[in-house]
């Protein structure tokens, strides 16, 4: 019987429950908690700089107003990288392949900056719905597409995520299919695949921080309009 490579990227269920709800608690058991010692050691050190450089640079276009969205931003930043990073582990499980947990986390934080544009500035919000020196002709087809666009933001977040998650794991898996059946009858082309292999294993692990960083820094993107 031909196996399904898609049955990577199920939820696996324990007496019947999805074990995606562990698996995306289990992020925030492995971080260290901040000490109230004078000096930490250096994993938390190494935590607080790679929190203060990522916070820094993701802020640094945004005003005032978008610094209420640090934690956030942060928070989500190290969720992402981390569930991302397990992921590729043996016998692992990776909840942002599912479709339905990006846009759980998209929706809501795309719609909070929609409402805060709407509450803060209501008219440079609609503005972005029609170009300045728009031809009248045009107006109603343009309004139309701008606000398809702006709609589709968040599918648009969800899907790049889970698209490039979805393809790097399954690429994986028929790489390392081919190489276990080639072993036996070529074993010189099996060593070459097995090579390809940990390469497009040490992309994999850039992409899954890549992602993370990039979702979140179209959120900031969406929140600059906004505020």
């Amino acid at each position: 019987m031909m196996l399904n490579f898609f049955d990577q990227f199920m939820s696996p269920t324990l007496l019947g429950i999805p074990l995606i709800a562990l698996a995306t608690l289990l992020p925030w058991v492995l971080f260290p908690t901040p000490s109230r010692r004078w000096l930490n050691n250096r994993v938390l050190t190494l935590q607080a700089w790679f929190i203060r450089r990522f916070t820094h640079q993701l802020l640094l276009p945004l005003n005032l107003g978008g610094h209420k969205w640090a934690l956030l931003f942060a928070s989500l930043m190290i969720f992402l990288i981390t569930i991302n990073l397990l992921g590729l582990l043996p016998y692992t499980f990776t909840p942002t392949t599912q479709l339905s947990l990006n846009l759980g986390l998209a929706v809501p934080l795309w719609l909070a900056t929609v409402i805060i544009g709407f509450r803060n500035q209501p008219t440079h919000a609609l503005g972005h719905l029609l170009p300045e020196s728009t031809p009248t002709p045009l107006i109603p087809i343009l309004v139309i597409i701008e606000t398809i666009s702006l709609l589709i933001r968040p599918l648009a977040l969800g899907v790049r995520l889970t698209a490039n998650l979805t393809a790097g794991h399954l690429l994986m898996q028929l790489i390392a299919s081919a190489s276990f059946i080639l072993f036996t009858s070529m074993p010189s082309v099996a060593i070459l695949t097995t090579i390809l292999l940990l390469l497009l294993t040490l992309l994999e692990f850039a992409v899954a921080m890549i992602q993370a960083y990039v979702f979140v820094l179209l959120l900031s993107l969406y929140l600059q309009e906004n505020i």
